[in-house]
């Protein structure tokens, strides 16, 4: 026996997420990850050097006030419609724990972000799954008069990079009145529209963002949750119950920061928005399969490739994308959008290993 014996038998059965690889490789291309190629805002940098100046020997605001209001601010809200965490991963933790626990099954699409099923798991939530479309896009037609403990979709979707028009996100909410409806918009600063504006309209609605993409900030670890208040007090029971201090001084100045500064912002994301579609064209070039996209990646395949022996391939380049080995999509590579000298580099390996194959 070792010393698994140990564990819980819940640990015992979890599969856990795999995150991106994160090697140190001098002159790398790192498009595996779908972290923004350009650094924050200089308001961001300044922030947090005031914060480290004094209070560190403090504990923080349990309540991440002033990001709150910063966030608010920015969409429209009231602070008390905002609940911020530590990257929004732990706000759908957090969110699977204070919703979906129920004798009914969540609904998720097959191909969507995997961390979503690995929640489930760790908390013994039961899932059905809702196939998307030969095009590989979210039917929200699929998820009418189901029985539900809640549903929950990415838009964009990932790793696809579909985005839904508003009225999708609002049929879906009108079709499931009786269970919460996340959703997860990592990625709707690069091309969909927000459902922050229907919260107030829709109690089940729950929106949730993080500022590891569009605002530079991977590793600051910073998301929130935005919904009507009876949905921001069930989170806030779970997170006081859980950590009453999941954003240190640093990341609440920072993240607020990045907020306040919204030319940075525009122009940082319009520059990714601007490589993806050049980079989109370079590869339809190359005879590859470009699904639309409207996040800070593409999801593409080569009809004579296969792609985990192409990622690999790349590797050996110094170049990185990410390829996952799960029904529907193995035949696809999921590339983040670079700089352009990135984006570039990545088009010439494609070029070379094309050629020679």
């Amino acid at each position: 026996m070792g010393f698994e014996s140990f564990w819980s038998p819940r640990v015992r059965e979890l599969v856990p997420y795999v995150p991106g690889e994160q090697p140190r490789i001098p002159n790398l291309v790192k498009l595996n990850t779908n972290e923004n190629p350009y650094p924050p805002s200089p308001h961001v940098i300044a922030a947090i050097a005031e914060a480290a100046r004094s209070g560190l020997q403090l504990y923080p605001d349990p309540e991440s006030t002033l990001l709150r209001e910063a966030v608010a601010r920015y969409h429209g809200l009231d602070a008390g419609q905002v609940f911020p965490g530590n990257g929004s991963d732990e706000v759908l933790a957090h969110a699977f724990f204070a919703f979906f626990q129920h004798d009914r099954a969540l609904l998720l699409p097959d191909v969507t972000y995997s961390f979503y099923r690995v929640y489930c798991r760790l908390y013994g939530i039961a899932v059905r799954l809702v196939p998307v479309d030969d095009r590989l896009q979210i039917d929200v037609a699929s998820y009418a008069g189901q029985p539900a403990a809640g549903v929950v979709i990415a838009n964009p979707n990932a790793p696809t990079g579909s985005a839904m028009p508003l009225a999708a996100i609002e049929q879906l909410l009108q079709s499931q009145p009786h269970c919460v409806v996340l959703v997860d918009e990592a990625y709707v600063d690069f091309g969909a529209d927000s459902a922050i504006p229907l919260i107030a309209r829709y109690p089940n609605l729950l929106v949730v963002h993080t500022l590891s993409k569009s605002r530079s900030l991977a590793g600051l670890r910073v998301g929130f949750a935005a919904g009507q208040r009876h949905l921001i007090e069930a989170l806030e029971r779970v997170k006081n119950s859980f950590n009453s201090y999941p954003l240190g001084r640093l990341a609440m100045a920072g993240a607020a920061a990045a907020y306040e500064d919204i030319v940075h912002f525009e122009q940082t994301r319009q520059a990714v928005i601007a490589s993806r579609e050049a980079l989109a064209v370079q590869l339809w070039r190359l005879d590859f399969e470009v699904l639309p996209s409207g996040a800070n990646f593409l999801f593409a395949r080569h009809p004579d490739h296969d792609a985990k022996a192409l990622a690999a391939r790349l590797r050996e380049h110094g170049i990185l994308v990410r390829h996952f080995a799960q029904p529907r999509i193995d035949q696809f590579l999921r590339i983040s959008v670079g700089t352009t000298a990135q984006c570039e580099a990545l088009v010439e390996a494609l070029r070379l290993l094309l050629a020679l194959a």
